[in-house]
């Protein structure tokens, strides 16, 4: 043999000999998570954890490391993705902490090449990235990045990817002034309603006495209302869900988001322990319950995600916001004209209760930047209101007389905002 070497996969037969072995070997160290590369034989930077918190309105990521990282972020579409690229970076993470939540529908990670790692983070639908920062930890151990993404409309992801085709990929978020606390001018776009029916799937809600169950009255109430305000022509209107789906309560106010809602209205039929009590209510969202029994039905709305075994533990980066704080006292202000207005159509063809609208925590009606109302359309609890919930003339009444009080809010809006 003499001291010529042959290229690996010529025609030469040590090159057929060994280009199997070399291809196994390479199987094996993609099976290991072995690298080639020198940064991951120890000179890599280390991850040392990777966490997740908050719903699917806002969640944050936090991953620490031994040594400072360069990260450098982009967006993707189909699906809707987080891609996070990590240069002379090793990536070990537990799989139970990259378990879906909230609004990431998952995770996955790998090498991508010259010793860097990426992570991808999967979302459900569109979203906004407010921020990825490097912090160093305060006890020295090491570094941290912190990304925060928040659940958007498709305009606004398509605008993100418009700036970072511009920019090749900057990793610059839009300010968040630029993104909270303006009214969308519509343009075009046509006033957007979001229609939540109450319930569902596993989560049944209230029961009458004849064996009427909420969920069911309320997607076919939302249903019937849909086509009503449709026929308006000028509205565009979303159902949070088609059929008989379980959905957590942030979830809805996700779907409310993502199709930049102008409006949300969440339909109920509740029970109450007095059976005589009947009639509709409109509710609007408030720290301080207006009595007790609109503190009750929070109580019991806000129940549903853990009727469905849903962690419902909230960790909500806005509430120390000032700027959101002042838009959620905007947002309330239509609101409760809206519920105003809405009693006033209802009243005369629809019963309702006494002190008509109310206020409680519902968590539903809880978007800091949509004006929101939960309507209790009756009382399964009362045999003449499961009776009228039942009757497709009484429930053609409601709905038109919720579409002329959506009709006097659209005009109200558009003469008070240029909208």
């Amino acid at each position: 043999m003499t001291g010529k070497s042959f290229p690996i996969g010529g025609s030469q037969p040590w090159g057929a000999m060994w280009r199997p072995l070399l291809l196994l070997l390479a199987l094996l160290s993609a099976v290991l998570g072995l690298q080639s590369h020198p940064a991951f034989a120890g000179d890599a930077i280390k991850t040392l954890d990777y966490k997740m918190a908050g719903d699917a309105t806002h969640m944050r990521i936090v991953m620490n490391f031994d040594r400072e990282p360069e990260p450098k972020w982009f967006l993707l579409r189909g699906p809707h993705r987080l891609v996070v690229d990590l240069p002379d970076t090793a990536l070990t993470l537990d799989a139970k902490d990259l378990k879906p939540r909230g609004l990431i529908k998952g995770v996955r990670y790998g090498t991508s090449g010259e010793g860097a790692s990426r992570l991808i983070v999967t979302s459900k639908g569109p979203f906004n990235v407010e921020k990825v920062d490097i912090l160093k930890n305060e006890d020295g151990s090491g570094y941290r990045m912190v990304a925060d993404v928040a659940a958007a409309s498709e305009r606004e992801f398509d605008a993100a990817l418009a700036i970072q085709a511009e920019t090749t990929g900057s990793t610059v978020s839009t300010p968040k002034s630029d993104r909270i606390g303006k009214i969308a001018h519509r343009g075009d776009r046509p006033f957007t309603i979001v229609l939540d029916p109450g319930h569902g799937g596993i989560d049944g809600g209230a029961e009458g006495l004849n064996g009427t169950v909420e969920k069911s009255v309320t997607l076919a109430f939302a249903k019937e209302l849909k086509a009503k305000l449709a026929a308006n022509g000028s509205y565009k209107v979303v159902l949070t869900r088609e059929d008989d789906d379980f959905l957590r309560l942030d979830d809805r106010v996700r779907i409310a988001r993502q199709a930049e809602a102008d409006l949300f209205i969440s339909i109920h039929a509740d029970t109450i322990r007095l059976k005589g009590i009947r009639g509709a209510t409109v509710y609007t969202v408030s720290d301080k319950a207006s009595d007790a029994d609109a503190q009750a039905l929070a109580d019991r709305e806000n129940l549903s995600d853990q009727l469905a075994g849903v962690d419902v533990a909230e960790e909500n980066h806005e509430v120390s916001d000032i700027l959101v704080d002042l838009i959620r006292r905007e947002t309330h202000g239509f609101s409760t004209r809206f519920a105003r207005s809405l009693v006033g159509e209802l009243s005369p063809t629809v019963g309702m209760i006494n002190n008509p609208h109310r206020s409680a925590g519902f968590r539903v009606l809880k978007a800091p930047d949509v004006p929101s109302v939960l309507v209790e359309l009756g009382y399964l609890s009362n045999p003449e209101d499961e009776e009228q919930l039942r009757s497709a003339d009484w429930r053609e009444k409601a709905a038109t007389s919720i579409s002329k009080a959506v009709a006097a809010f659209v005009a109200e809006r558009a003469g008070g905002t240029g909208g």
